[in-house]
């Protein structure tokens, strides 16, 4: 991709997602994820309505007359993307790949952070880290995420989320706000997840295909393996193929729910035929 058509890309998903943070997301991020606490900002004087409670005594004795303590949130906090860019993220069969709403589900949430003020840091990863960009603030710093998002080509197209999450247990000694875009079909990272989550707000989001949930009946069919590469003819027609395929895929699905869930994480699906804009309302409205 030449820098032209790379810049003009990186501008339609700014226009399109800078658009729902601005109206949308930013409220809703705001008061989901609350920031490490209330610091004193200034006095002024009682008004009918106020707290009784926040009254400074000794403001008070000094001017006759009741003053009260006005508190602000203390905000800065620091949101990570992790994103997986294995090789399994490049399957879609309707209008768009699971790799495209990644990338504008994550930059939906980057501006929404942006607009409270919040830094944004990333990290791609396949079986290992490919890139972990550290958190900063600003509008270009969320536009470079949204580039490497979108040209990023990594060198491995296998997945391991256990070893990304270790990664952010090192680098990240502070808590964060943390979201895990995947489509989660990997398994064994139970632990680490645990651990991750002792310190930091974790979400997953789990971003998939319906067409990845069955196995339709197309006869022999030849089947290449989107992480390992491996060509393989697989019988559609047979019932037990199918099952099996079906089997193996929910353990996946029940697996990521039920280890995000034990861990006080949050989780969210996301269709890539259906409004991801719903989901990730509906997930801030139920936590706000």
């Amino acid at each position: 991709m030449d820098t032209k058509e790379l810049l003009k890309k990186v501008r339609k998903i700014e226009i399109k997602t800078r658009r729902l943070s601005d109206h949308i997301f930013g409220g809703e991020y705001h008061s989901t994820f609350k920031g490490r606490g209330m610091t004193f900002s200034e006095v002024r004087q009682y008004q009918f309505g106020d707290d009784v409670r926040n009254i400074d005594w000794n403001v008070t004795a000094r001017y006759s007359e009741p003053y009260i303590k006005i508190f602000e949130e203390e905000r800065e906090l620091t949101m990570m993307l992790m994103v997986d860019i294995s090789g399994s993220e490049l399957f879609g069969t309707d209008q768009q790949f699971k790799n495209e709403i990644v990338t504008e589900i994550a930059a939906t949430l980057a501006f929404s952070a942006t607009q409270n003020n919040d830094k944004i840091g990333l990290i791609l990863f396949s079986d290992g880290i490919e890139l972990y960009i550290p958190p900063k603030k600003g509008r270009s710093h969320v536009l470079r995420i949204i580039r490497e998002l979108i040209e990023f080509k990594p060198k491995s197209k296998l997945t391991n989320i256990a070893e990304a999450l270790k990664f952010l247990s090192n680098v990240m000694k502070k808590k964060a706000i943390v979201f895990v875009l995947s489509d989660f079909i990997a398994e064994d990272y139970k632990q680490n997840l645990k651990i991750a989550a002792g310190r930091h707000d974790i979400t997953g989001i789990r971003v998939y295909d319906k067409h990845e949930e069955t196995i339709p009946n197309l006869g022999m069919v030849q089947m290449e393996d989107e992480e390992t590469g491996e060509l393989v003819l697989v019988n559609t027609a047979s019932k037990t193929v199918r099952l099996n395929y079906s089997k193996y895929y929910n353990e996946k699905v029940n697996y990521f729910k039920d280890v995000f869930t034990k861990s006080g994480s949050g989780t969210i699906d996301c269709r890539v035929d259906e409004s991801y804009v719903k989901k990730l309302l509906g997930y801030f409205k139920r936590r706000g």
